[in-house]
């Protein structure tokens, strides 16, 4: 190496040229922060994206002793997307383009900085296209020390390689002035030039070994020199593994690990990592298995208790972490994991490779599981609640979770749906963009944590459900770089991708061709490794109605799906007989028919209906498809559902559309949550299993638009301390509770109902309990009858009061929104209490304006009373930022203007009080 030291991102640019041949031409070729210098893009290299376009402009920007990563440039010039004229490079012909700048001028950098490398990407005037390194990763190039004296560097090839026998390696170095220079491989010496600034020479590759070339240059008052290597490959041998090895990462004991790989058509691989400095060599050279698809190797001598990253280096030109890998790092997003989510993360091995990395953790102790007679609820018991960690939690933390399974166990809920904790583009999502299907996503927390989680649920008797895409990937999935097109996405030659998704307009990222082998093997060792690794209890599919290649399949009867989805729940049911299946499928109705018959559970969208018969407008609100007798079914597999991630809050739309008179409004808070519990009771008393979305028990009702679709929410547990939304929370404890002590009633095969009016009922007949539910969804009183089974005396759930129906045709007046449960056998009545009885939600219609805001926004509302009024900004987790003011008002209109100019963008929440009693409204600061 130089005989200066260089900090250890310098070593990055050599490697990512030399990935992706001679990207950049710089002059001089070393520069130093006092040079103007000349850039040179040759279009026709790297990803090869802008080839033919023109103009191009520079993305720029520098690497400091201050920049944390590659990815953290600093004094970056260049406005993305725009035509701007001082990133315009100059189009000297043969896709190649030019733009000169003086270093320490252009960057405006203060003095003292020390600055290491170029970064780039290029771009056309949009900023749609854009020319990266092969990998797809930025560009870098070397700065140099002011007065370091002589350097000597690689010009090419610029770093590692991989050669095959008979090829020819045609060195260049270049030095910054004039010396001796003296080239060695493997420590003989192969070539020399003399008082020269250049060296050339061509090495003919023979023999398969690794070799550490060395260039020495002497100008007689110093030295300086440089060293790469190049790998020879041998022939490829052809030999099946050890039985019973599965795609992805393989313990044998404690200081030996089986890796192997699917991957077909790919002429050699290598295993590159911490265990081997990063470089290729023959005893990481990987066989491949008489298929001629399978690659593994067998690495032996790792440090028990030890963690390595690792990767594949593919044909010599794509470094790639394995498809199946358990845990990942993620150099551009590890670092905003708090240490309370994710503690002592493994360091990624900056300037010796790019991209996403591998992990293994040979020897490492195993999580002792505590709950080991745990029994899973039967599938049409289920109490289901999905739950999305980042916006459920203002931690995020699978810590905290552990912490809060109290709230939610006496909620009565018996399982938990995360939405897909599988490793997903970026930090902040929903997790419908998958790109490591079998690695936890760190920003949650580690492996132990999520395994702490599950151990503690199966303790409670509450099962877990994870859900995962099998619809789609997104492009950071080596299952999509590995066989990517040179113009993006998957090409045709991909295993696992259609290269045209034949399911229009449902179509998200890469789509996988469920009829492929390739799909089907990646699909069960996924499955596999969620129910060994971590105990899974089951699986929720998303989006499964995309399982097939066949066109237009969405209101038609699809066999070839059924064929897939059949072969799949086999292929887990073979791991686990029990494991709950759940499909979100939305197919024709004799489609998910067979599916339920087959053992699987199908999602039962009833959102709409219950929105109609909450709001109450009736024309639309019967509710009895969400009964899976209704449908025609033979067994109670229809996961229903009020409300879902998907879907608009239910509480959001009676506030906002509800139906009203000028005596009952379904707009008014409290009316609305007392419509809420209105819905829950329906819900939850019909067969089958039941899903609940997070906080719809507190009557959240912040809309799914604001501010966006799959933005971060609001996590208002404040909620929970306000009387009407801790009743409503009461009343699906209560429910809850009912379903679990009378699972043969509430899962009773006789059944009555009318769902279709003003006046709801069912009827639930059991020899142990019978039960008779009725409700008014209209917004004036109503009569009608609720169908007992016989004469005698019934019992009124919520009140306790005892009744004797003597006339089975007398009808009951029911005020609007009013609800009751008559049992045969007298129960303990439910306390439906309020937890802070002092803090009453202050009724007031506000307008709040301009919302989103940038600067000020305006807050008019109604005071009926006078005193002491505070107003109060709260952050998405229900914390006081900012008092506005408080101070005594009298009755009548107010207006208050709120300062949030120096807000950060995001969620908050405007509150307003009145002598204690509050009420919070969100708002968007743009």
């Amino acid at each position: 190496m130089k005989i200066f030291k260089l900090h250890l991102f310098s070593l990055m640019l050599a490697f990512a040229a030399g990935l992706n041949g001679q990207v950049l031409e710089v002059t001089p070729t070393f520069p130093t922060i006092e040079d103007n210098v000349t850039i040179i893009y040759d279009a026709t290299q790297g990803n090869a994206a802008l080839v033919g376009v023109t103009p191009i402009y520079a993305h720029m920007g520098l690497i400091t002793s201050a920049s944390s990563s590659s990815t953290d440039w600093q004094f970056v010039q260049g406005s993305w997307g725009t035509a701007d004229p001082d990133v315009l490079m100059t189009d000297i012909g043969d896709n190649r383009h030019s733009i000169s700048v003086d270093i320490d001028q252009f960057y405006g950098f203060p003095d003292g900085t020390e600055v290491l490398q170029l970064a780039f990407v290029f771009r056309n005037q949009a900023g749609t296209i854009v020319g990266r390194t092969e990998g797809g990763g930025d560009i870098f190039y070397d700065i140099f020390p002011v007065d370091a004296g002589l350097q000597v560097d690689f010009l090419s090839p610029a770093s590692s390689l991989i050669a095959d026998e008979g090829d020819f390696i045609n060195v260049e170095i270049g030095t910054n002035t004039s010396a001796d220079i003296m080239l060695f491989d493997n420590g003989v010496q192969v070539a020399t030039a003399t008082n020269s600034t250049t060296l050339s020479h061509s090495i003919t590759v023979a023999l398969p070994a690794q070799h550490e070339l060395v260039v020495v240059a002497e100008d007689g008052t110093g030295q300086a020199s440089d060293t790469l290597y190049y790998t020879v490959n041998g022939p490829v041998e052809v030999v099946n593994p050890p039985g019973l090895m599965l795609d992805g990462l393989n313990y044998i004991d404690d200081n030996t690990v089986i890796l192997q790989l699917h991957a077909p058509a790919k002429d050699f691989i290598y295993i590159i990592g911490d265990f081997n400095n990063w470089m290729a060599s023959p005893d990481y050279y990987m066989h491949l298995a008489d298929d001629l698809e399978t690659w593994w190797v067998q690495i032996d001598n790792l440090e028990a208790g030890e963690a390595y990253a690792f990767q594949y280096w593919i044909d010599g030109e794509l470094r790639l972490a394995d498809p199946c890998s358990k845990l990942i790092l993620d150099p551009n997003n590890d670092s905003s994991s708090p240490p309370l989510v994710y503690p002592d993360p493994h360091p990624y091995p900056i300037g010796k490779t790019t991209g996403f990395c591998s992990m293994m953790f040979p020897g490492q102790e195993e999580y002792q599981w505590q709950s080991n007679d745990y029994v899973r609820p039967a599938n049409k018991d289920l109490r289901i609640y999905e739950l999305h960690m980042r916006d459920f939690l203002a931690t995020k933390s699978y810590t905290t979770l552990v912490d809060t399974l109290d709230y939610l166990e006496e909620l009565g809920i018996n399982a938990i749906e995360f939405m897909p904790p599988g490793e997903f583009e970026n930090n902040d999502s929903w997790g419908y963009n998958p790109s490591f299907h079998m690695a936890l996503d760190k920003r949650y927390g580690t492996p132990e944590m999520f395994k702490a989680v599950v151990d503690e649920c199966h303790s409670r008797g509450i099962a877990v459900i994870i859900d995962i895409v099998f619809n789609h990937a997104f492009g950071q999935s080596p299952l999509v770089n590995m066989y990517a097109d040179p113009d993006g996405g998957a090409s045709s030659e991909n295993p696992w991708f259609n290269q045209v998704c034949p399911h229009e307009p449902y179509c998200w990222g890469e789509d996988f061709n469920h009829e492929a082998a390739a799909t089907k093997r990646f699909m069960d060792r996924v499955n596999r490794h969620w129910i060994e690794e971590y105990r899974a209890d089951g699986f929720r599919f998303d989006f499964t109605k995309g399982f097939t290649n066949t066109p237009n399949a969405n209101d038609v009867y699809n066999a070839p799906r059924v064929a897939n989805l059949q072969r799949m729940s086999d292929a887990i049911w073979s791991v686990d007989p029990e494991s709950y299946i759940i499909l979100e499928h939305f197919a024709p109705n004799s489609e998910e028919e067979v599916l339920s018959d087959y053992g699987m559970m199908v999602w039962g969208n009833m959102t709409y209906s219950y929105a109609e018969a909450a709001m109450g407008w009736l024309s639309n609100s019967n509710f009895d498809w969400g009964i899976y007798s209704q449908r025609g079914w033979s067994d109670p597999n229809l996961v229903t559902y009020m409300e879902s991630h998907d879907e608009e809050r239910l509480s959001f739309k009676v506030q906002e559309f509800g139906n009203f008179n000028p005596n009952y409004n379904t707009r008014d808070y409290a009316t609305a949550m007392a419509r809420h519990e209105l819905a829950a009771v329906f819900f939850l008393s019909q067969p089958g299993p039941k899903m609940i979305w997070q906080f719809g028990e507190l009557g959240y009702d912040v809309s799914i638009d604001v501010p966006c679709r799959v933005c971060p929410k609001p996590i208002l547990w404040n909620y929970f301390q306000l009387n009407n939304r801790r009743r409503l929370y009461d009343v699906y404890s209560t429910m809850n509770a009912l379903r679990e002590d009378y699972p043969n009633t509430f899962n009773s095969t006789d059944i009555n109902y009318s769902l279709g009016g003003q006046f709801k009922r069912i009827n639930l007949y059991n020899p142990g309990l019978d039960a008779v539910v009725i409700g008014n969804f209209g917004i004036t009183e109503v009569s009608g009858v609720p169908n007992f089974p016989f004469t005698g005396t019934w019992y009124d759930y919520f009140s306790g009061e005892a009744i004797i129906e003597e006339n089975l045709s007398n009808p009951f007046l029911l005020q609007p929104g009013e609800y009751r449960i008559y049992t045969s056998q007298p129960l303990e009545t439910p306390v439906l209490t309020t937890s802070v009885e002092e803090m009453e939600l202050l009724d007031i219609s506000l307008n709040l304006y301009p919302n989103p805001a940038m600067d000020q926004i305006t807050a008019d509302f109604e005071l009926e009373g006078e005193g002491m009024m505070e107003v109060m900004i709260l952050d998405m987790n229900g914390r006081i930022i900012r008092e506005v003011s408080k101070g005594n008002v009298q009755a009548g209109m107010q207006r208050v203007l709120v300062d949030v100019q120096d807000l950060a963008e995001g969620n908050y929440h405007l509150l307003i009080a009145l002598n204690g009693d509050a009420n919070a409204f969100p708002f968007v600061k743009e």
